[in-house]
């Protein structure tokens, strides 16, 4: 089978284990399900997450900004280029007004156990702004004025007590940085494949265990595509298996300032990908564990540079590609790949 046609039949599958054993609502922006807005759906939800709850997505723009605590539910688009959730936040911007960063993304998660399929999540401040000063009542400068860049941090999803999140057949986009920002050092566990993902500086920053599979990642700008955060524990690690890197002239793969570990399996880079190595950045955090980059059969169009040999045997236990699994990654705590989960 196809890998397409076998996604596909995987995915008709889960609609109906879904339709089966869940509780199923439609949004439709036209008026034609049960809501007409993705959070008066959320809203309706009781507290009780011990069975699966299905949100299907209807195609329209939904232009909401949405704030998830409760924990098992599934959000189901209709058609990935369709059903696109977007907003125009800059967190430079969401700061001045605010002391956390609860509402700075398109999407706000706290709850866990939360499925994204489908769909498209956008924040479209920087393709729609120019670089602009604004009044900015927190900023720490006496002027209280505060600079707003095209390219700065741009959320279209970001979590914060999240445990569980899988993303599969997504597109995930923004101009500026920190597109995808799944953050949990404690604890977090998050699980793409199949997404497309775009931005500027750190666009894809996972804290904690992450695994994206069959992604694309394309650099819009900034000096960094990937990121990690694995500094509360020693196992953390984020992996990139049979991922793909595209971007501007010169672009450059990844960079970390706190402990890090990232794997990257199977991945293929563009032609004008820069010769500069996954970096840590200055900064005054303490590394404990080192620098833990490593690579297998990663290859670049028009010749392979040096630093991204294969070097598995340098990580901790010397693992072979073959162990490198989701169940490796995750442990006995999650397995995502099953429907149920």
């Amino acid at each position: 089978m196809r890998p397409f046609l076998k996604y596909s039949f995987f995915l008709f599958l889960s609609v109906i284990v879904s339709s089966i054993h869940a509780q199923r609502i439609i949004v439709d922006i036209n008026g034609h399900g049960d809501f007409t807005s993705i959070q008066a759906a959320v809203n309706s939800l009781n507290n009780d997450s011990s069975k699966t709850r299905v949100i299907f997505i209807r195609n329209g723009i939904y232009q909401e900004k949405i704030f998830i605590e409760k924990s098992n539910i599934v959000f189901e688009g209709e058609d990935r280029n369709k059903v696109i959730i977007t907003q125009s936040i800059a967190r430079d911007i969401f700061r001045c007004d605010h002391d956390d960063d609860w509402g700075v993304a398109t999407m706000n998660l706290r709850g866990s156990d939360i499925t994204l399929s489908n769909l498209t999540l956008q924040n479209s401040y920087g393709f729609e702004n120019v670089e602009r000063t604004l009044p900015c009542a927190n900023d720490t400068f006496m002027s209280h004025q505060k600079k707003i860049r095209k390219d700065g941090h741009q959320m279209a999803l970001r979590s914060f007590q999240t445990t569980k999140l899988k993303v599969i057949n997504c597109v995930l986009r923004a101009f500026g940085g920190d597109t995808v920002s799944p953050w949990n050092v404690d604890d977090g566990m998050f699980y793409f494949k199949d997404c497309y993902m775009s931005g500027g500086v750190d666009f894809y920053c996972p804290r904690g265990w992450a695994w994206a599979e069959n992604c694309t990642f394309i650099a819009n700008t900034g000096p960094a595509s990937i990121w990690h955060d694995g500094s509360k524990h020693e196992d953390s690690k984020t992996i990139l298996k049979n991922c793909t890197f595209e971007g501007y002239d010169g672009f450059m793969l990844g960079r970390y300032h706190r402990d890090a570990q990232f794997y990257l399996i199977d991945c293929s880079f563009a032609k004008n990908m820069a010769d500069k190595p996954i970096y840590r950045v200055p900064t005054t955090n303490v590394i404990q564990w080192g620098e833990r980059i490593y690579y297998y059969n990663c290859h670049k169009v028009g010749g392979d540079y040096t630093w991204f040999a294969n070097n598995l045997n340098k990580a901790k236990g010397s693992p072979k590609v073959s162990e490198i699994t989701v169940s490796w990654l995750f442990g006995n705590r999650w397995n995502p790949e099953t429907i149920s989960n």
